[in-house]
């Protein structure tokens, strides 16, 4: 493979530290992936993190998309003192009461506002998954709320939000991580739910915003459509596409967690082959991302298609004040709106 051919390279992958080393500037040059994420181990300045993202695109010779876990809470990668700090989702939801969804709003502009200065134009999130009583707690906190419909709501508040500020959101975890007990980082979950259950209740906010320009898969079992996890199952990528009618480009969640057992390269060829578009591969060796970035070839032309519909979403921000938004969310919620 090499940068010049027309298809990217159906991965999105990562990098060490601050900067790229000369062997993963080589490496990005020669599979040319459809786009890059970074982790808290590559943050430390903004001008450090503006710098690293021009090396990821430097190494493409294009204008590849960045993406970050930015939910705030547990999960965000750029923090304080450089950054603003966020309560869990669930927290802030509760907090904005009746006036959540222009919150929410507010909080995914601001957050794509600090993401767009840096260089990163994507963002995993919304994470719409839709809770129960016995949710895993590492899953928990991060959720929009309790019921379906309202959780689109402000799912799709975050997406106008991050949409506003020129970022690209990811949907997730697609189609629902919600009713998992278990942590797919560590082990593979699987829920029992009947197929009625799962369309009226799990799939439905991924089904109110199937128009997101990207969505992440979950490593997760849905005993009554298939055995294989979603990320792997020809029949629930069928579910999604056809059901869901989510037809924008599907990247699976990391092919790295413990959820899945097997190689890296024959865990990306099932994916690719079940339907999922790009493989994203985090926290692993060099040897590692080389070897799924071979298993999982360029995209096909349909991914492809997909990828490049992703990209046409990407815009320049509006012309905002960002000090009048911040003291705007500050009247809804009260001085800790942020932490």
């Amino acid at each position: 493979m090499n940068k010049g051919l027309a298809r990217f390279g159906a991965t999105i992958l990562d990098a060490d530290g601050h900067r790229l080393s000369a062997d993963e500037k080589a490496l990005f040059a020669d599979v040319n992936p459809f786009g890059f994420i970074l982790f808290a181990r590559n943050i430390d300045t903004p001008d450090q993190v503006r710098a690293l993202c021009d090396d990821f695109r430097e190494a493409v010779g294009r204008n590849a998309p960045i993406t970050i876990d930015q939910e705030g809470g547990r999960v965000q990668r750029l923090r304080a003192p450089q950054w603003r700090e966020w309560v869990p989702p669930m927290h802030f939801v509760q907090a904005a009461g009746a006036d959540a969804a222009e919150a929410m709003y507010i909080r995914f502009r601001l957050i794509a506002h600090e993401l767009y200065a840096l260089g990163i134009d994507s963002n995993c999130a919304p994470m719409v998954d839709v809770p129960c009583p016995d949710t895993h707690d590492f899953l928990y906190n991060r959720c929009y709320g309790l019921d379906a419909r309202h959780i689109a709501l402000m799912g799709q508040a975050a997406n106008d939000g991050m949409l506003a500020g020129g970022v690209l959101p990811v949907i997730k975890h697609i189609p629902g991580h919600g009713r998992a007990t278990a942590d797919s980082h560590f082990e593979l979950p699987r829920v029992s739910a009947s197929r009625e259950d799962l369309d009226r209740v799990d799939f439905a906010p991924f089904k109110a915003l199937r128009d997101t320009p990207m969505g992440m898969t979950a490593h997760v079992v849905y005993d009554a459509i298939d055995s294989a996890p979603a990320t792997l199952s020809p029949r629930m990528m069928g579910v999604i596409r056809e059901d869901i009618g989510f037809d924008n480009l599907i990247m699976t969640d990391d092919i790295s967690m413990k959820a899945l057992t097997g190689s890296l390269s024959d865990l990306s060829r099932q994916a690719i082959a079940a339907g999922c578009d790009v493989i994203l591969h985090c926290n692993g060796t060099l040897a590692e991302r080389a070897e799924v970035a071979e298993a999982a070839g360029e995209m096909t032309e349909a991914a492809q298609r997909r990828a490049l519909r992703a990209l046409s979403y990407r815009q320049r921000p509006d012309d905002i004040d960002i000090p009048a938004l911040d003291a705007q969310l500050k009247a809804l919620l009260g001085e800790g709106a942020h932490g």
